[in-house]
């Protein structure tokens, strides 16, 4: 997503600002920093980067901060480091021509509505366009300061994004990668009359497109996860077989006190779902270790997930206060128990891991390749999301072409192209 805001950006500053980009941040008029907000350690890397960048910038060069931080931190970023000129809120993009211009300008309304906002267009990848399709986000996790940063959900309407799939197609792009907050809530809210969608029919329309051969979006999330929505996904055979599922937490207590609105019987219902409709799909997740109020009988259930499901990948993060939310009120966990959990799942995973990239070796995959490497090797995703390493030249590129599977680690495999 941030990926994304970061390509609006530079569409917009090359488009009305005749800005264009250089390397080197010594050579720069203009240095933008695009933040996260979601844990606390790129909020703290922020303040030093910034002191960096201004040691090393150019007389009169301008330095810009934009993303959620920048939503959440507003003046206070100015106050902190004088010299940064602006600053652009992650709902405030469309601003960025402007507030460049503008010393000391503060763009942070999370209410500001850019769904119908017709950007410039940019893609730092020749192969596949990332394409939002929402903004903002309509949960009130406990522990998620997105709301805070991102505002209010709001679909962008379906003819927007399917001119901008048509597009991608038409340059030659053969993957789509659809963003949102919570992608398959997409039609529940817009802010204008539009035809309605829901994201099932979103994806059936996107599908229809010719020359997009895959379709990948993130982040879904359980509760929107029905029947029709698994169907879909599991038989439109442009639906890439990679989905992430996050659970956060196996212990249906703690997930109340997440406000997730599911339990772990109902989360291991829609995985067993995926599983039937998709043998060879590959899962990922979020886990947050240390919640506070998490015992060890609520880590045990959320190891027994991760034991039931066996996710082919995990993001696990030990639990961390974010400002404007409420758990950052709650008692917290003790640091170094936090610190025993986190590790105690990781090395859970890694045991998964090994067990599913162990049985790829042998097989064969389609892989679109999309990466040249200096070390001679080229790589690509296959699709259902693995990682794949060949042996090639830059004619592989843009290509989707069939991978015998011959080595692997625990993250990536390397193959050959069967030709």
């Amino acid at each position: 997503m941030n990926s994304r805001d970061t390509e609006h950006i530079i569409a917009e500053l090359n488009t009305h600002n005749n800005y264009t980009q250089t390397t080197d941040p010594k050579d720069a008029d203009l240095i933008i920093i695009n933040t996260c907000s979601v844990r606390e350690k790129p909020v703290a890397k922020l303040f030093s980067e910034l002191g960096q960048f201004n040691k090393i910038k150019k007389t009169g060069a301008k330095i810009g901060v934009c993303g959620c931080t920048a939503s959440h931190l507003g003046d206070e970023i100015i106050k902190r480091a004088s010299y940064v000129d602006f600053v652009v809120g992650a709902r405030n993009i469309s601003k960025i021509s402007k507030a460049v211009e503008t010393k000391g300008s503060v763009e942070i309304d999370i209410n500001h509505d850019e769904t119908n906002y017709d950007f410039s267009e940019f893609r730092s990848s020749l192969y596949k366009a990332n394409i939002n399709i929402s903004l903002g986000c309509d949960k009130q996790c406990t522990f998620c300061i997105v709301p805070a940063t991102r505002g209010d959900e709001i679909s962008i309407p379906a003819e927007i994004i399917l001119n901008e799939a048509r597009k991608s197609a038409a340059s030659g792009m053969k993957e789509i990668f659809l963003l949102g907050q919570n992608v398959n809530n997409y039609g529940k809210y817009f802010s204008s009359d539009t035809e309605k969608y829901d994201f099932t029919k979103l994806l059936q329309e996107i599908s229809k497109i010719d020359g997009i051969e895959r379709i990948r979006f993130t982040s879904p999330h359980p509760l929107h996860m029905d029947d029709a929505f698994i169907e879909e996904f599991a038989t439109n055979p442009k639906i890439c077989k990679s989905i992430h599922v996050p659970l956060q937490s196996g212990s249906t207590k703690i997930l109340k006190d997440m406000k997730r609105g599911y339990t772990k019987e109902w989360f291991l219902k829609v995985c067993d779902k995926i599983k039937a409709k998709v043998p060879n799909v590959r899962i990922s997740t979020d886990i947050i270790v240390a919640f506070p109020g998490e015992t060890d009988q609520d880590f045990r259930d959320t190891l027994d997930v991760v034991n039931q499901v066996k996710f082919d990948q995990i993001f696990n993060f030990k639990y961390s206060p974010r400002p404007n939310t409420p758990a950052a009120n709650l008692e917290q966990i003790d640091s170094e128990l936090g610190t025993s959990r986190l590790n105690e799942l990781i090395e859970l995973h890694k045991t998964h891991q090994d067990y599913h990239m162990d049985k790829l070796v042998g097989q064969i995959h389609k892989v679109y390749f999309e990466d040249l490497k200096p070390n001679g090797e080229i790589m690509g995703f296959s699709d259902n999301g693995m990682q794949v390493f060949v042996d090639g030249s830059e004619e592989l590129l843009g290509q989707i072409v069939d991978v015998k599977i011959t080595q692997n680690t625990r993250t990536s495999v390397k193959g050959v192209v069967i030709k």
